[in-house]
Formats: C-alpha cells, structure tokens, sequence
C-alpha cells in the first residue's frame, strides 16, 4: 500500500589467500552456461519470483522508502562488473532482520532490516553481500545442478529457500504456501547457500561496499548487529539472516584478518545517515505496531530527541487518534527543523486526516515546492482539492501521481471516487477495477470493468477497455485449448 504500509576454517596457506584475492571471480555474462540453466533462463525466473513477491507479499510503495533503497542498492551495484540484466530492488513490509536476491538481478530488502541497522553503510554492507551472490551465480549455479524441469518447479523451489526461511510476520507461511509441495521443500535446503559462497560473497561484496566509498567495518557491523538481535527473539523467529547466511562468528574473524591488509584511509571514513534516519523515522511510526514505537520515543530523554524523533511520536499518535498530543509533537518537530520537507509533508498530512484543510494545504504546498518529486505529498494536495470539489485540479494532479507510482491501490481508488464524483463514470470505473486488481480483490475487478464495458462509447473508450480486459481476464498460454 502507498501508506504503509562462513567460512568454517581460516586459510592457513598465503597462496590460497593470494590466489582468491587476486584469481578472477566467476561472474554472470551473457554467455553463462553450466548445464541446461543459461542466464536468459535466470533472467525470467527472476521476473517470475518478483511477479510472484508483489502479487503475494507487502511490497513498500511509499516512494520515500523505495527511492531511498533504489538509489543505494544502484550506489553499490555500480561497483560491479557489468551484468547482463539490471539490478532491480523492492522493500518488503516485514519486521524480519532479512535481505535477499535471487537469480535475474532482484533484491529484496525487509524493514526490520532497515529498521534494525544503525548506519546506512551497514545497510550497503549487506547489499553489496546480496549482489555478490548475483554476481558469482550462487543460486543459479547450485539450481543447474539440480536440473528442475521447468519454471514453475524452480519457481517454487525459489520461493521455499527465499521466502519460507523467513522468521517472524507472515513470510513463513507465505513461503510454504509458495514452495510447492514437500519435494519443493527439501529442494529448498539444498539451495542454500555454502560456507564457501558465504566467503565468497563476503570478499567480493566487501569489494563493492569499500568501491562505493563506505567504511570496510560497516560489514562486521552489520553481521554484529544481526547476531545481537538473535538474542531477542525466540528460536521460532530468528532472522533469516542467521538462517541462510550462517557462520557469523567465522565471517567476522577473517574479515577482521583481512582489515589488516587495507589502507588506514579506508578506515576513517564517516557515515552520512541524515536520509537512513529519516527511513527509519517512516518505518518505525509507520509500518510497526504503534504501541511498541511509542514505547521507543518513550524511552529517549526530552533533551535527547531529535525532530525526527518528535516527527516519529506525532506519526504514532496520530495512528493513535491522540491528534492533540500528535499535533504538539508535529509541530514541535516543525519547530526545530522548521525547513524539513519531510515534516512540512507529515505535518500537512496530519491536519488533512482531521479535516483541517486550510492548514494542510500550504504545508503541502511547501513541501511539494522543496521536493517536487515527493508522490505523496501530490497525493494529499489532490485529496484536498477533492475534498473542496476542485475535481478538474484534483484528478489532474492524482493522474499524475498515478504516473509515478502505477501500481497502488489507493491511487487508483481515489483517483476512480474523484473521477465518479465529477461525472465521468467509464473512468471511475476503469480506475476503480485497477484499484481492486492491485488491492488482490479479483472479484471486485471484474465487477467494476463489467460496469466499464457497459459505459464504453467512444473509440478512446474502447481502446482503454481493451487494455483492461487485457490485464484482468489475459489470453490463455500458447498451446492451450481454446473454444
């Protein structure tokens, strides 16, 4: 939704130690081939899986988030050699400490990951580990020799060792659903990935992340961070991280040995987290349970917390409906950073859910000003200028909305009441029946584009229809019967 919403032994011979360092990795070309599973084959299993996330799993839209995890993942994707597909990233909505890619270039990175970390270099440490797995065609290569038969089995073959490990949330048992069937399961394990692609992917991954102008420890860090956390959950929710990635202890000792070896320059980089902060601000007020982020604002002293602290609390309170208490801690916030566009957009989306439009407005309109890029602060402005029945401005700006983030429910629905609400009723109902396909409401879909083909009229019309018809009833596969 829009809101949301191992190494087991060290080296004991320098030759080998010289010889990983400075031997040429197996890498992804377009002409890869080990066995029957060539990269064109990686390439639309990956599009597969990530059709598959999105359909089934809590993908983040809020372009904040999105934008902000895009641009680092490319940051650190830049520092490898050149891959015959893109990298492509999602974020997940899930409180799991979890990262992961799969073959084709996608990687998926959790919440409770983001929300866990505390340094935005931690958060590139383990992308650039997830990318060099892509790069040495860790999964794919251990697929070939399985010799899965078809999409489908190694699509759910995927999905069990990707998904299913997941602790915590709702991921376990999407997983399961998705690994199909108990051979898929057992696949699944074998898929996992080796005490020797772990090295592997931490020598090259650490590669990516020292190229990409970060501190080289943010690594070790990061693998710290995630074995603290083990300790406080239970055995049945432990990361997946500590679950498919295993052997910290061993991974941070010789990455340790290997800090040795590099240039003390390396080390006295410094961490730049204005941005990572303002991430785990959203995350925390607005995509976990409100009783347990309160409880985290709580617990800083009043002469400690930031205005993105104060920020977080007006958030949760607002979830809360506390909107006196929610309002003093907003504008606050506003107070101390009075130029933040972050807040002049959460402010200005507070005062518009309690109806006070007068002052919603030129708060958004500021911060549309600052950040003219922001899909959401242009939501709420359209939203206010439904509420006031200026419904030609209002679904102008959400169609342009709709054009920056295609795929999200609530555009859709919103776009689809302003357009009913102005007369045109085919496009309410075109807009609407988009809202239920991508709100996973087949049935409503239908519905609305049955109301859509009665209202059809002109050329343009039809033309709209057909594409629609496309997407919710598509043609059956080739070869399949056809009446």
């Amino acid at each position: 939704m829009f809101f949301q919403n191992k190494i087991y032994i060290r080296f004991t011979s320098f030759f080998m130690l010289f010889m990983f360092f400075f031997s040429v990795t197996p890498q992804a070309t377009a002409s890869s081939l080990f066995g029957d599973f060539t990269v064109k084959d990686e390439i639309k299993l990956g599009k597969e899986f990530d059709k598959m996330v999105h359909s089934r799993l809590p993908v983040v839209l809020d372009p904040q988030i999105t934008d902000y995890v895009k641009d680092l993942v490319a940051r650190v994707a830049k520092q490898m050699p050149p891959q015959p597909f893109p990298i492509t990233a999602a974020v997940i909505q899930n409180n799991s400490m979890n990262a992961f890619a799969v073959p084709g270039g996608y990687i998926y990175i959790y919440t409770g990951l983001l929300l866990n970390l505390k340094h935005e270099s931690e958060l590139a440490a383990v992308i650039g580990h997830e990318l060099a797995h892509v790069s040495l065609r860790h999964v794919a290569r251990r697929m070939e020799k399985m010799q899965l038969v078809n999409i489908a089995s190694m699509l759910g073959t995927l999905a069990g060792m990707m998904i299913g490990m997941s602790g915590g949330g709702n991921s376990a048992s999407i997983g399961q659903a998705l690994a199909m069937g108990s051979m898929a399961g057992a696949q699944s394990a074998y898929l996992s990935y080796t005490q020797e692609n772990e090295r592997e992917a931490d020598h090259l991954g650490m590669n990516y992340l020292i190229k990409a102008g970060f501190n080289p420890t943010s690594m070790v860090d990061s693998f710290k961070a995630m074995k603290q956390r083990q300790w406080y959950v239970s055995n049945t929710n432990i990361p997946t991280y500590l679950s498919t990635h295993p052997g910290l202890d061993a991974r941070i000792d010789y990455l340790n040995e290997r800090f040795r070896r590099m240039p003390p320059e390396y080390f006295r980089r410094q961490n730049d987290d204005a941005k990572f902060y303002k991430i785990k601000t959203l995350i925390r007020a607005r995509m976990t349970d409100p009783e347990v982020a309160i409880a985290h604002y709580n617990n800083i002293p009043e002469n400690k917390r930031t205005c993105l602290d104060h920020l977080g609390q007006g958030i949760i309170l607002s979830r809360m409906k506390k909107n006196v208490e929610a309002e003093a801690a907003f504008e606050q916030a506003r107070q101390e950073c009075p130029g933040e566009t972050l807040i002049l957009r959460e402010l200005g989306r507070f005062y518009f859910t309690i109806g006070k439009m007068d002052k919603a407005s030129p708060l958004l309109r500021e911060a549309y000003m600052r950040d003219p890029q922001d899909a959401m602060t242009l939501f709420f402005i359209a939203r206010v200028e439904g509420s006031r029945k200026n419904y030609k401005q209002a679904i102008l700006t959400m169609r342009k909305v709709a054009e920056m983030v295609p795929k999200d429910q609530e555009i859709h629905y919103h776009l689809g009441r302003m357009l009913g609400e102005s007369g045109n009723y085919f496009e309410a109902h075109v807009q609407l029946a988009y809202a239920a396909l991508y709100g996973r409401t087949p049935k409503q879909a239908t519905f609305h584009l049955k109301k859509a083909e009665g209202l059809a009229k002109t050329p343009e019309q039809k033309k709209e229809l057909r594409k629609l018809q496309e997407i919710i009833t598509p043609p059956p596969p080739d070869g399949a019967d056809k009446k």
